[in-house]
């Protein structure tokens, strides 16, 4: 029996966040200290990740000045985790645009969340232990958004990042492969219009499953093992 086709109507939601994986990005401050903030506008191209934030957020400041972070992905069991972090910020004060939301200023994140830090290899940033997959990297190019409407200039901007290191927790890797995630063992979380929600089962067969993941290995792979690791860099020495 032909299933009924559904006709289209028009609308204009606020937001188009129609589901993304969460990053928690953390970040070092000025003093040093560790940052660390929950965010979904984020897609990977190989080993290469844009990120959309607001201009003005003390992340996105953070990493300007640094150009390095760590972007650590939770599982759908850390959602409680990520929710204590909604509505705070590293800025202080709070920006007037986050205070008329409700946003308010929280210096230790780690600790509001729950969460462990734990030493980077490759950056100052610290990983967030309890994440399954945790990315080091450093910023390669900063983009901004709808830079020809004067209403909106100046206010987002898409920052690359190029990955550096990838750290995974072993029961989420491929068996009987080296350098594979499983997605039947990973369960990230995922953000769809401001609610959190896990990943469920795979729902039909992919043709593109059939391309061996090497053949799209790219050059930023080579870069990447070339880095040193900041425990073995001379004193003073930026690590990129």
């Amino acid at each position: 029996m032909k299933t009924e086709t559904l006709a289209h109507s028009a609308i204009e939601p606020g937001i188009l966040y129609f589901g993304t994986p969460v990053v928690l990005i953390s970040s070092s401050n000025e003093d040093g200290s560790a940052n660390l903030a929950p965010m979904s506008s984020a897609f990977w191209l190989g080993w290469r990740a844009m990120l959309g934030l607001s201009a003005r957020s003390h992340t996105t400041r953070n990493l300007l000045r640094t150009r390095e972070c760590v972007l650590n992905l939770p599982s759908d069991a850390l959602a409680a985790h990520v929710d204590r972090l909604a509505m705070t910020t590293g800025s202080d004060p709070v920006p007037d645009g986050k205070r008329k939301r409700g946003y308010f200023h929280v210096a230790e994140k780690f600790e509001r969340a729950g969460l462990t830090p734990v030493p980077s290899e490759t950056v100052a940033p610290p990983r967030v232990a309890e994440c399954p997959v945790a990315m080091e990297a450093v910023v390669e190019a900063v983009h901004p958004v709808a830079d020809a409407d004067e209403r909106q200039r100046g206010g987002i901007v898409a920052i690359e990042v190029r990955v550096q290191r990838v750290f995974v927790h072993d029961d989420i890797r491929l068996p009987g492969s080296d350098d594979r995630i499983d997605p039947d063992a990973w369960r990230p979380l995922i953000m769809s219009f401001q609610k959190l929600y896990g990943l469920g089962p795979q729902v039909h067969p992919s043709t593109l499953a059939r391309i061996p993941e090497r053949l799209y290995r790219g050059p930023d792979i080579d870069r990447a093992r070339s880095v040193t690791s900041r425990s073995a860099a001379p004193a003073g020495e930026r690590v990129s």
